[in-house]
């Protein structure tokens, strides 16, 4: 009788140390989470912030936040419940990491092409205004009436800050980082050499705004006589891709052995592999710098 009453009280009281155990895991657990929860939201808005002023977008990040939170985990989660798919959920879920960020740099890129694209004319109309008896800040503020977005938007934020009372050299350092286009850092060049040393800036503006549109026509035509090759890649990297799901669907029991064997699973990984650095060294090819 003793012997089972002593069992008993440790089985108990290691039912005890457990629970116990198991208590404080979980509250250090979800004190971490609390934290990491906090820093993570604190990072995102922030960047999404930062990165949206850059392009003159104002979206509430706290809003942003919550529709990535529900977009990356429930969305999978949801297709995992209704397919019962693990993999493609998985697939679904990287997707949906990688593809904002991929959206917000290709909207990045179109804003600085189009700014790079105003750029000639905005400095012929500088310069114009300058040789006509306007100061550099009357002739920035014309451009800023005639000119569109983005550079219209840029040119505008550079003359708050002159109006505000900030350096000239810090307001143009302020553009170069939000523009880190290597055409607009000689026209900044330009601007700081005559502050320095003086000159005829028109004619220094006007001999850039030439300089600039002839370095946009070789690039134009540059990319007219590559443009096959790009279509030749992405051919190159769908079609493996269309001719796998057309066999899938044709004879699904043949390419199940794809997904469903160790040796399937490794050809998958080798042909994905080798597509990928296929399709990267033909878009470096293609890719031509001047």
């Amino acid at each position: 009788m003793l012997n089972a009453l002593l069992s008993n009280s440790t089985y108990a009281l290691t039912i005890g140390c457990v629970f116990v155990a198991a208590s404080l895991l979980g509250f250090a657990l979800l004190i971490k989470f609390r934290a990491f929860w906090k820093n993570y939201k604190e990072t995102f808005t922030q960047s999404a912030t930062a990165n949206m002023e850059d392009m003159f977008m104002f979206v509430d990040p706290n809003m942003l936040f919550m529709a990535n939170i529900f977009a990356v985990v429930m969305i999978p989660l949801l297709l995992w419940l209704a397919t019962g798919e693990f993999f493609i959920a998985l697939g679904v879920f990287v997707a949906l990491i990688i593809i904002p960020a991929t959206i917000y740099k290709m909207m990045r890129g179109k804003r600085l092409k189009r700014f790079e694209e105003q750029l000639p004319d905005g400095l012929a109309m500088i310069a114009g205004g300058m040789r006509a008896g306007a100061s550099l800040n009357i002739a920035m503020e014309n451009l800023v009436k005639e000119q569109g977005p983005p550079l219209s938007q840029e040119f505008e934020l550079f003359m708050r800050e002159q109006r505000i009372g900030v350096d000239f050299d810090d307001s143009l350092e302020h553009m170069e980082k939000r523009l880190p286009i290597q055409d607009f850092l000689m026209v900044c060049a330009a601007l700081r050499i005559n502050r320095e040393v003086g000159g005829n800036l028109a004619e220094i503006l006007e001999t850039l705004a030439e300089t600039l549109r002839k370095k946009q026509a070789m690039e134009s035509k540059i990319d007219s006589l590559t443009a096959q090759g790009r279509l030749q890649g992405i051919v190159m990297t769908g079609l493996p891709v269309m001719l796998g799901l057309l066999l899938n669907w044709l004879e699904p029991e043949a390419m199940g052995r794809m997904f469903n064997t160790t040796i399937g699973w490794v050809v998958f990984g080798v042909s994905a592999m080798m597509l990928t650095m296929g399709f990267i060294w033909i878009k470096k090819i293609t890719s031509i710098d001047i």
